[in-house]
């Protein structure tokens, strides 16, 4: 789940009601000092995103717990490693194929009653899972089916919860609230995967899809006690405006108009290609990483341990600075790409375990702010009768990518060794988002003009007229 807040330690209001202290007319009537707020905290001024933060951290605990032992359970039943891979791929399969249209949903139907009826159904799948481990009747077959149920669900349930939580809070912290979200998102999974253990030993692995079960029991509970905030957003709409759609007080359309919005905005296909390199070449670090530390650096499992570890404090530091934006914008995604392929170069490179330590932290703060400030536009600067295709679409691209990832950098690591693939691999990422930037700059330069009289015509043509001798200094560039 995505979560988001309001910046001021006013109860954000229900739709359609404003409160006392502010006039019902905008945002920008909030105080200059909480619109110019940067603390990375701001949006859990709100009640509602405080609530909605700890649904997010329950939510994640318990599916990190079920995921934990998941691929134990697969591996229990199969004998099998491929079966585990084909759990998780099926799992995916439908948010690749069906992502837009479960954008389209979350577009057409009230978004409360959406993530409500969402989080049970992922209840129930998680409770029959149980039953079926409990009775030792899981096979294959019905795990596979459970698995791709749940994938299903989630191609609704994912855009609809990100966008509800970014309705409890003003348009500039929801940098604030994908910032808390992507802390609960941590401690969850660390939580989450402490407490598996615990679980299965004690009371055994039908107990983790239980307690899954119920947080998302909690989040459903939750939801319809949210009070999203009042805001209109004119700069969204006349953006939307200067791009052929709908205005946002439009009906929602369906798959093809939301796919055709996608292609037609250049920011949004600027993130997809962005996204597209660096999944490719770069990022997937827990692969890269622990080839590197465990080969050349001549590491062991620990070795890659502390590695691993960096990484999340890297992540955590930069979901805090993340959340401290107000608006960013594709130009700083790129420019965090750029610098991440550049250390990753480095790390290519590195002589010691020392070092790439030095370069892993740096790498990963990189890495989660530009997924903040992308996850930022994304649901942002779609017009809102937009937002639930754009980010169904968006899911389908990212799982594209993040399938596609993992062979062609096992293809570059067998081919160049794990050193040049990293090098490599950063260097066709700066190389791309490089000469991206240097021409859009250069469309975007400048063009001098001479200055023309601001004067009507018939002035002139008086002028001319009256004194045959002298002529006003008009210029007559373009």
């Amino acid at each position: 789940m995505s979560s988001s807040t309001p910046p001021s330690s006013v109860t954000p209001p229900s739709p359609g009601v404003a409160p006392a202290a502010l006039p019902a007319s905008s945002p920008a009537a909030a105080p200059r000092d909480a619109q110019n707020d940067r603390s990375p905290w701001r949006s859990l001024r709100g009640r509602s995103m405080r609530w909605w933060a700890v649904a997010n951290f329950v939510s994640n605990a318990g599916t990190w717990m079920q995921l934990t032992v998941q691929n134990l359970l697969v591996l229990q039943i199969t004998g099998s490693a491929a079966a585990t891979g084909l759990s998780m791929s099926v799992q995916a399969a439908p948010g690749l194929l069906l992502g837009p249209l479960g954008g389209a949903v979350v577009d057409r139907w009230p978004r409360k009653l959406t993530a409500a009826v969402g989080q049970a159904l992922l209840a129930a799948v998680a409770a029959l899972t149980a039953v079926l481990v409990a009775l030792d009747q899981l096979n294959l077959p019905v795990l596979l089916g459970l698995a791709a149920l749940t994938g299903l669900i989630a191609t609704v349930d994912g855009p609809a919860c990100s966008l509800l939580g970014n309705d409890l809070v003003r348009t500039e912290d929801v940098p604030s609230a994908i910032g808390v979200g992507s802390l609960a998102h941590s401690g969850g999974r660390l939580v989450g995967a402490a407490l598996a253990g615990v679980t299965v030993g004690v009371l055994g692995t039908a107990a983790a899809y239980v307690a899954n079960g119920l947080s998302f029991l909690f989040v459903a509970c939750v939801i319809p006690f949210l009070k999203p905030v009042r805001r209109d957003e004119p700069a969204v709409v006349e953006k939307a405006a200067t791009t052929l759609t709908a205005p946002a007080s439009a009906p929602a359309g369906g798959v093809r108009e939301g796919l055709a919005f996608f292609a037609r905005r250049p920011r949004l296909v600027a993130l997809a290609g962005l996204n597209a390199v660096s999944a490719l070449f770069g990022r997937n670090y827990s692969l890269t990483l622990v080839v590197l530390v465990t080969g050349p650096l001549a590491g062991d499992a620990g070795t890659f341990s502390t590695v691993a570890t960096v990484l999340a404090v890297g992540g955590i530091v930069g979901a805090v600075l993340g959340a401290r934006l107000h608006r960013p914008g594709v130009r700083l995604v790129a420019l965090l790409t750029l610098a991440g392929a550049l250390l990753q170069i480095f790390a290519g490179v590195a002589p010691s375990v020392a070092v790439l330590l030095v370069l892993v932290l740096p790498m990963a703060v990189a890495e989660s702010v530009a997924d903040t400030a992308q996850n930022t536009v994304l649901q942002t600067d779609p017009p809102p009768h937009m937002r639930g295709r754009v980010l169904g679409a968006w899911n389908s691209i990212r799982t594209l990518w993040g399938l596609a990832a993992p062979p062609t950098l096992g293809l570059l690591m067998e081919l160049l060794g794990v050193r040049g693939a990293l090098v490599a691999g950063g260097l066709v990422v700066a190389a791309t988002v490089g000469t991206a930037l240097l021409t859009r700059r250069r469309r975007t330069a400048p063009v001098r003009i001479a200055p023309v009289v601001d004067a009507p015509i018939a002035e002139v043509l008086t002028a001319k007229s009256h004194a045959p001798t002298t002529r006003p200094e008009v210029s007559t560039a373009v």
